[in-house]
């Protein structure tokens, strides 16, 4: 039993990634307790001892400032509240479940942000105008602009001076002290000017300048200054949040996806006997939290499955794409497995649950991207890093700058603007946003494509990779026998073999008899039903199956008692006396060459025909490959079957280096084999013996379709079985890495670039203001680009 357990806190009242790092460092000082607060989903991932009260954290939390609270309980299936109506979730035809992906709740905090913003452009134009343009400089113009600039700096900038206080009041500093501190100073030195200085005298006038210049200040008023700047960072502050509501989109629309209510049919305790109280009876409709394991229920056309089960009755086009990405439906019927979130389009289905609530694949799904993104790359813990020392040693340089100009002999209101400038273009907030919204974007985008990134630390591993191992069962191939050839003996008619042998084969339960006789009805183009009937069935383990073909109403076709077919191996025609036919034994011996499992076909003394059947190579895995190798991948295939099969497999993929006739440990060795050569190694499987590579290689990718084993021991799960989703996966993994670097690079060149410019006073604070702001709105919607990413798995 673990000695630990996870709690997930909703953080409230950070402004910047230093308020995110302050709350970090806060509840890391409590013994036991490790955490992580994220900026750009507001939450905290805390770490915490077995029976750790988290009343505890949310009270530290709110001695440092801010508010915390446990997240409100969330739909088990996840889907959202039942509406009013009660309604059942079902998609209209051609419109995609869980709704458009950019609306969003609503925002108590983001309207009120609204609210102020428009309120400061409507009134910080007209004072930034008047102080730009000369010939709108009016008598007591400058009287009209504290007017304006009051109501600006005080109600419009009150969350910025509200967060400084509580800041000051607990002995930090954050982005909010720079901006209170800078548009206060320009307000106050203002109010000094018009009142004791000779600003306020009729007909004052003064130009915008785009510079500091030095003069005594008693006649220059900063009003400007003090809602330009308030004005800007509100614009970027809104459009910041507001973005940051878009970049989680893709997180709110998998978890919109579910269904809200189904009908029963059958209770599981109906047919178990098991008591379980306090259920609705069978067919009534009720939400999909009152499934239990073993409820049989109904989807109609254009319904929503309402949670992981097997079909037991029906036939339907299921449309996965909101799950896997997979536009094409896929058929499914009797024995098939549905997952919940999916869509009937067609046919009705009777379904029994096998997963409820937080153990579905949607559920599943949702918790790891979630994990995902309110995890940290090692990246964002440098960035977080420096954005906590980095708004005291902007104070400081600010305080420096102030004194500087002071010793050099320049007016204090020419020094006191570029200290002030100091202040406002050094907020730290394109630092703190680098990293999170990239990652909040990508991993949300990965959900939509069906492929699951389990931690941010994988993007670094994504970039390394140059070597990548495939499975080949399952992961290269079908991981199904299908029939490939049939080669009939000179003179005997095709079509009465495939028939003969089709109706034999469809009696044995053997995977490849049910393949061959799967592949010959579909190439005579009838139904199971119209081959002829089959008396005195008998298989022999290891060798084949006999039987009497067409003895019943079919005898017409064959012969009037019916024909007794042999299928299987030489030793069982052997058995049964049937003459040699040199020609069709070399077929046989060149179809198991190329890696197939062939058998003979036999009947009236003589051999018929060689039948051959393969596990079958995807379709798409040949262009699988030629992505890995567009990426700078090294493919290497790496099986337990023989290498024979291994090889003819590569070959038809474009796979040079194959490593065949692994047992399960030994594929470890593989991997740790060419981890020893200096690759980096990513590795492809969905097999319970495919878990310790997985685990043991540089990134592991798994296929959904596989072992839960395999899933939980892979860093990415590819939701689809398509192989190209590998290739998605790690182009993804290394577009949101590059967007992250090119992030910090902007945030990093800004502040870098600014900071020496304001102190030289080459900047006015509005401007200064606007380019803050600006910046970080550019990180963000560098970020939000990469919802734009295709995936090439069609």
């Amino acid at each position: 039993m673990s000695n630990t357990s996870s709690i997930e806190l909703e953080i409230g009242g950070m402004t910047c990634a230093s308020c995110a790092n302050r709350v970090e460092k806060r509840l890391n000082r409590l013994d036991g307790v490790e955490a992580s607060v994220n900026y750009a989903t507001e939450k905290a991932r805390v770490t915490v001892p077995a029976g750790f009260d988290p009343q505890t954290l949310i009270e530290e939390v709110e001695q440092t400032g801010y508010t915390a609270a446990l997240p409100a309980p969330r739909h088990p299936d996840p889907g959202p509240a039942r509406d009013s109506a009660g309604s059942s979730g079902a998609a209209a035809p051609g419109q995609a479940s869980g709704a458009d992906t950019d609306a969003a709740p609503a925002d108590p905090e983001l309207h009120a942000l609204r609210q102020r913003l428009v309120g400061s452009i409507w009134l910080s134009v007209p004072v930034i105008a008047m102080a730009m343009i000369p010939v709108l400089q009016f008598d007591y113009w400058q009287w009209l602009s504290l007017t304006l600039t009051a109501p600006v700096v005080v109600w419009a900038g009150w969350p910025f001076h509200r967060a400084a206080w509580l800041n000051l009041k607990h002995g930090a500093a954050t982005m909010d002290t720079l901006v209170s501190v800078g548009t206060i100073a320009a307000f106050l030195w203002s109010l000094y000017a018009l009142f004791f200085g000779h600003a306020g005298m009729p007909g004052m006038t003064h130009g915008f300048e785009f510079a500091v210049r030095p003069s005594d200040g008693a006649g220059n008023i900063y009003l400007e200054t003090a809602a330009g700047v308030t004005m800007f960072l509100l614009a970027g502050r809104y459009f910041e949040k507001r973005s940051k509501r878009r970049a989680g989109a893709a997180l709110r629309a998998l978890l919109d996806v579910g269904a809200k209510d189904v009908e029963i049919v059958q209770r599981a305790s109906a047919e178990t006997s098991a008591p379980v109280t306090g259920l609705p009876p069978a067919g009534e409709r009720v939400p999909v939290e009152d499934l239990v394991v073993g409820d049989l229920f109904v989807v109609r056309p254009g319904e929503k499955v309402a949670t992981d089960g097997t079909v037991v009755e029906g036939m339907s086009a299921i449309d996965a794409s909101m799950i896997t990405g997979e536009s094409v439906p896929v058929e499914a019927g009797p024995g098939d497995a549905v997952v919940g979130g999916t869509v009937s389009t067609s046919g009705r289905l009777i379904v029994r649950a096998t997963r409820v609530g937080a153990d579905t694949q949607l559920a599943q799904m949702a918790r790891m991207v979630e994990e995902a993104q309110s995890g940290k790359a090692e990246v964002q813990r440098l960035a977080d890093r420096i954005s906590g020392v980095f708004v005291p040693i902007v104070i400081v340089i600010a305080l420096a700058t102030l004194a500087a100009w002071l010793l050099l002999g320049n007016p204090a209101a020419s020094a006191f603007t570029a200290a002030v400038a100091v202040l406002i273009i050094a907020c730290p907030c394109a630092l703190g946003l680098a990293t999170p919204t990239a990652l909040l974007v990508g991993t949300g985008r990965g959900a939509q494509l069906g492929i699951l990134i389990k931690g941010p630390e994988i993007l670094e591993s994504a970039r390394r990779v140059d070597t990548v191992v495939l499975d080949k069962t399952g992961t290269v191939t079908t991981g199904k026998m299908a029939l490939t050839d049939v080669v009939v003996a000179e003179g005997q008619d095709r079509t009465e073999l495939l028939r003969l042998v089709g109706a034999l084969e469809h009696a044995s339960e053997h995977p490849i008899a049910q393949a061959i006789a799967a592949g010959m009805t579909a190439e005579l183009g009838i139904a199971v039903s119209e081959l002829p009937s089959v008396e005195s069935f008998r298989s022999t383990a290891g060798m084949g199956v006999a039987g009497l073909v067409g003895s019943g109403a079919e005898a017409a076709a064959v012969s009037a008692a019916g024909v007794t077919v042999l299928v299987g191996r030489r030793s069982l025609l052997d058995d049964w006396s049937i003459a040699e036919d040199a020609g069709m034994l070399a077929e046989q011996a060149r179809l198991e060459s190329e890696g197939r499992t062939a058998v003979l076909a036999a009947w009236d003394g003589k051999i018929r025909g060689v039948i051959a059947v393969a596990d079958s190579v995807k379709p798409t895995s040949a262009e699988a490959i030629r992505q890995f190798r567009e990426l700078g991948l090294d493919p290497v295939l790496l099986t337990g079957d023989n290498r024979a099969v291994a090889e003819q497999v590569a070959a038809e993929v474009g796979i040079a280096r194959v490593v065949a006739e692994v047992l399960p440990g030994e594929k470890v060795d593989a991997i740790t084999g060419l981890q020893a050569e200096g690759r980096v190694v990513a590795m492809v499987g969905d097999g319970v013996n495919d878990a310790p590579a997985l685990a043991q290689a540089d990134l592991g990718l798994a296929m959904g379709t596989g072992t839960d084993a395999a899933i939980e021991a892979a860093d990415i799960t590819l939701v689809r079985g398509d192989l190209r989703s590998a290739g998605d996966a790690l182009r993804l993994s290394r577009r949101t890495l590059g967007t992250i670097k090119g992030n910090l690079f902007w945030a990093f060149a800004y502040n870098v670039a600014s900071i020496p410019l304001a102190a030289l006073g080459l900047l006015n604070p509005m401007i200064a203001g606007a380019a803050m702001a600006f910046s970080s709105v550019f990180v963000v919607g560098n970020s939000l680009l990469l919802r734009r990413f295709r995936s090439h798995a069609g």
